[in-house]
């Protein structure tokens, strides 16, 4: 009987996903452990964190796709006008007004756009997959233009990056022509000198500091300075687990949240990165796997979205931890500390095991 139990609450549940996703948490929890050390309640946090996660997770991977696209214009609308909310009396945080009090506590709406976006544009093309022109696509961009600019605004350039790509990846599956691709891409590129007018003074410093950290080593290069001090004080094998000097001294900044792969690169060094690449890896084969034999096309391009998105994660914390890409604040996927992202992600998976289950059922 326990047997069966077991059997029928893990049957929606895909087994060499969440085998993946076991490998990343438990690097997690480690990598974290080292980061937090000094305060070991991030730690249980973290793991109270996981635990409402999974449990969301399993909830997402019950509900049929159905259910997902009939939710997905309610769903949208209602993030969208929480963004509205946020703009005219969010709490302000740090300089940003990114969170909407609702009197028990704050949400945080952008997070949630992550989820409510892609689900809406899957469900925008699988309606007009017969009748895909160029008005079609026009329309998409818009809808993914509004909200993103919202988010930008906060200012969240990093949840707005996010967004903006769970959109753009439907809009591509979906069969968006290179040559529009090629033309929207040049015409960014001519529009750069507005788009550095926009920024913020802080986003600037960020872009420059990425040329030449050293022009303010103690202010806007700091972060950049230390952490590829510490990716490339690892060497081969790390200075290993507990022992990462960089960590420990505090001279890596958020290292708990964004910054917490130069910890991982510093105590396990080129091996364990290529133990979590090779994970990462793995994860997105998996995700496109399911993507490819959804069974409409509104299944199709979700799954897409959310494992190309998943990779955007991961290629742009690595990309900015190591020196390569700016500093936006975006957490190192299943690794970094944090409960609404850590939600997001584990939500979007199951998504993807729905996804996976119900096609099994409509084949059988």
């Amino acid at each position: 009987m326990i047997k069966r139990l077991f059997e029928r609450l893990t049957s929606n549940i895909d087994g060499p996903l969440f085998a993946i996703v076991c490998g990343l948490l438990a690097i997690g929890f480690a990598t974290l452990y080292s980061a937090a050390y000094q305060a070991p309640g991030r730690v249980s946090a973290q793991a109270l964190n996981v635990l409402l996660a999974l449990a969301l997770m399993w909830i997402a991977a019950q509900i049929p796709p159905q259910t997902f696209m009939r939710w997905a214009i309610p769903a949208f609308l209602a993030v969208l006008l929480m963004l509205v909310g946020v703009a005219l009396f969010g709490d302000v945080r740090n300089g940003a007004r990114r969170w909407l009090p609702l009197g028990f506590g704050s949400v945080q709406p952008s997070e949630l756009m992550k989820l409510a976006m892609p689900l809406m544009l899957a469900r925008y093309f699988h309606r007009h997959e017969q009748t895909l022109r160029l008005r079609e696509y026009a329309f998409a961009v818009l809808l993914l233009a509004v909200p993103t600019a919202m988010i930008a605004r906060q200012p969240d350039l990093g949840t707005a990056l996010l967004v903006a790509a769970a959109g753009f990846y439907v809009i591509f599956l979906a069969g968006l022509s290179w040559k529009i691709i090629a033309g929207g891409s040049a015409a960014v590129l001519a529009s750069l000198p507005i788009l550095w007018g926009v920024l913020h003074d802080y986003q600037r410093r960020r872009f420059l500091t990425l040329i030449d950290p050293s022009s303010d080593p103690l202010g806007a290069g700091y972060h950049i300075i230390q952490s590829t001090i510490a990716v490339g004080s690892g060497g081969i094998t790390g200075k290993g687990w507990l022992e990462g000097t960089q960590t420990h001294l505090e001279f890596i900044p958020e290292r708990a949240t964004d910054f917490i792969f130069a910890v991982y690169s510093e105590e396990f060094g080129l091996l364990g990165n290529s133990l979590l690449l090779i994970l990462y890896l793995a994860f997105i084969m998996r995700g496109l796997m399911i993507a490819a034999n959804g069974p409409t096309f509104f299944t199709r391009l979700l799954a897409g979205s959310i494992t190309l998105t998943f990779f955007t994660y991961t290629v742009v914390n690595m990309g900015m931890v190591s020196g390569l890409l700016p500093v936006v604040g975006v957490p190192l996927p299943l690794i970094s500390y944090g409960g609404t992202s850590l939600v997001t992600l584990f939500i979007s998976m199951g998504m993807l095991m729905s996804i996976n289950h119900h096609r099994t059922l409509v084949q059988s």
